[in-house]
């Protein structure tokens, strides 16, 4: 699968130097993005126990240390996976409130659905 605004990830590791955790954590998802070709949530999901759709299948929340980040994965033959958003998780509650609906209006507000 091929990884769109990697440069996201790359911002929030530059912010994180010191934590190496998050810097591995950061690594092991991208490998797994760009090792798999995931046809169904239902695939994704047993690669990856930590993502947690929250819009229709496609947008899903990966859990990496201590940090949220929102991933659009297309289920086609030859997906992309296109990395939206990264954040700790109060930057997370601050935006989305931990709710679905929020998330929802926020990717309408950004013209992501």
């Amino acid at each position: 699968m091929r990884i769109i605004n990697k440069h996201i990830l790359g911002k929030l590791i530059r912010k994180n130097q010191g934590n190496v955790k998050l810097i591995k954590s950061i690594e092991q998802l991208l490998v797994d993005i760009e090792n798999n070709s995931w046809k169904t949530p239902r695939e994704l999901i047993e690669t990856r126990p930590d993502a947690d759709s929250v819009y229709g299948g496609e947008f899903y929340f990966f859990d990496i240390n201590i940090h949220r980040t929102l991933i659009l994965i297309e289920f086609e033959e030859n997906g992309d996976a296109t990395i939206v958003w990264a954040g700790n998780h109060d930057d997370y509650e601050l935006i989305f409130k931990n709710n679905r609906i929020v998330i929802k209006k926020w990717l309408r507000d950004n013209n992501w659905i």
